[in-house]
């Protein structure tokens, strides 16, 4: 239970190259978060075990112990399981990407990025308050989304979804900002009496997209990785 005065938020970052390290650190604290840091993948690792931060921002491209590596070891821990992570990939390294969020990582910054671009990524993964959810309810703006009636009103009007659709649309809602690659959606909608290949995936988000009309932005296409649930600006 915290007391006294609020704990400042704990990130820390992985990340060789000392230069690009220092710039991020000092963009961080300036933002207000406490920041520890590390150069290497075991070095990284060793850090979280100790100071249990609140969000690890880990480069891929990571002497030694690479990024992908040190992310699986970090989900595989049941005491740093939870703890959020971005990846910082470079240009081309799609595959990569695809394999850390399909293992776990929450979101991913591509270099080069602006300071403003990674502190909205960063504030986005850590908010993921962006929609209000009641019990069964699940709201932005116009959109509710009851999972105890099994129905989506838009606007006050229902509007009619297949099962594969609503499942969905109610999952990627329930994970405001946090990107999912088509395997993390099949794995997570699909049941073993319904078949459904990879790329249908996308047929079923076109036909959800067409149906929320003016707020079908809501569902955001990440290019050569996956989708997500548009956070809520802030």
């Amino acid at each position: 239970m915290r007391t006294g005065a609020m704990k400042k938020i704990k990130i820390a970052v992985i990340e060789d190259e000392a230069d690009i390290l220092e710039v991020i650190v000092y963009n961080l604290s300036k933002e207000g978060y406490e920041v520890c840091s590390a150069l290497d993948g075991e070095e990284g690792l060793q850090l979280v075990k100790k100071e249990a931060p609140d969000l690890v921002l880990l480069d891929l491209m990571l002497p030694g112990l690479d990024g992908i590596e040190v992310c699986r070891k970090l989900k595989a821990d049941p005491a740093a399981h939870s703890i959020s992570i971005i990846m910082v990939t470079a240009k081309g390294e799609e595959s990569d990407i695809v394999l850390g969020l399909g293992i776990g990582a929450d979101d991913y910054v591509t270099k080069p990025f602006s300071p403003r671009e990674l502190i909205a990524r960063i504030k986005s993964v850590l908010r993921r308050g962006g929609l209000r959810e009641e019990g069964v309810l699940i709201s932005r703006d116009g959109l509710v989304i009851d999972s105890d009636r099994h129905e989506v009103r838009l606007e006050g009007n229902k509007i009619v979804l297949t099962a594969m659709e609503f499942k969905l649309l109610h999952f990627l809602a329930s994970h405001p900002g946090r990107v999912f690659t088509r395997e993390n959606l099949l794995s997570h909608v699909s049941s073993e009496d319904a078949f459904i290949i990879d790329r249908n995936i996308d047929v079923h988000i076109r036909s959800i997209r067409k149906k929320l009309d003016r707020h079908r932005d809501v569902i955001e296409t990440i290019h050569r990785v996956g989708y997500r649930f548009r956070d809520e600006e802030g």
